[in-house]
């Protein structure tokens, strides 16, 4: 999960993806914080981002 995230979301840290655990609000919320967007841009950023893992 991490290195995949960080691969999409370089700007996330190690620090925010152990806080984080899995959690898609926790990571939708730094998400967020990170880049400047809306929730639910980070939102759909997820979305496409784990439709693409499988």
């Amino acid at each position: 999960f991490k290195g995949q995230a960080k691969e999409q979301w370089g700007d996330l840290t190690d620090d925010d993806l152990d806080r984080i655990e899995g959690n898609r609000d926790q990571l939708a919320g730094r998400i967020q914080e990170r880049y400047g967007i809306a929730k639910e841009e980070a939102e759909r950023q997820i979305d496409d981002w784990s439709r693409n893992l499988t």
